[in-house]
């Protein structure tokens, strides 16, 4: 079920890449870049930190065509996809919590402590989105919406939390999910955030 989960979450945040890059009036290949970067950005970063190699999507090429696919797709599609808003913000949801619970597995499985385990899957879940603001220009929108890096760092401790009590793998990955799912698309909805720094005086 992860492995589906994964596929369809790739595609999502490639599109969202997409859509980004078109924003930003960037060429075929500048979309193809940011598509590729925003959905398997994040799983490279934290290869390359962990010191896992070969990088995971140099193993599936699959999901190099997929993810380049669905940004293309995107181009000719755009013009509907504000009716498709609510879709896509489920889909990132499902990616995000998904991801996250990958990059921890992957850090367990290089028998890491837990700071970066947590560490760990928090890059998997966010950093796609990050290097896609960044290369777009722009403040990364997963520090300054509703609860979104938050959500990925509570799937982390709760992993933690319930693989030390003694919980069965399939079992605590079932109840991070939904848990981190649940907590997310509430978010969402209630437009829940957490409090904002503003400093705008100069020094002299």
């Amino acid at each position: 079920m992860m492995t589906s989960i994964y596929l369809v979450a790739i595609a999502a945040e490639a599109m969202s890449g997409a859509l980004a890059a078109g924003r930003r009036n960037m060429d075929i290949f500048g979309v193809a870049v940011i598509a590729f970067v925003t959905a398997l950005g994040g799983g490279t970063l934290r290869d390359l930190v962990l010191g896992r190699f070969p990088v995971g999507w140099t193993q599936h090429p699959e999901y190099v065509y997929l993810v380049i696919s669905a940004g293309l797709l995107t181009t000719l599609l755009a013009p509907m996809m504000h009716r498709l808003k609510h879709l896509f913000l489920v889909l990132d949801a499902l990616g995000l919590v998904a991801f996250s619970l990958i990059g921890c597995n992957v850090a367990l499985t290089l028998h890491y402590p837990p700071v970066v385990v947590v560490m760990a899957g928090m890059i998997t879940g966010i950093f796609g989105g990050i290097l896609r603001d960044v290369l777009c220009n722009q403040v990364p929108v997963v520090f300054r919406r509703e609860l979104y890096a938050s959500v990925s760092l509570a799937v982390c401790l709760l992993f933690l939390a319930l693989r030390t009590a003694g919980v069965p793998p399939d079992l605590n990955t079932t109840l991070c999910f939904a848990g981190g799912l649940a907590l997310r698309l509430l978010a969402i909805h209630r437009g829940w955030q957490l409090p904002t720094f503003s400093y705008r005086q100069r020094w002299e």
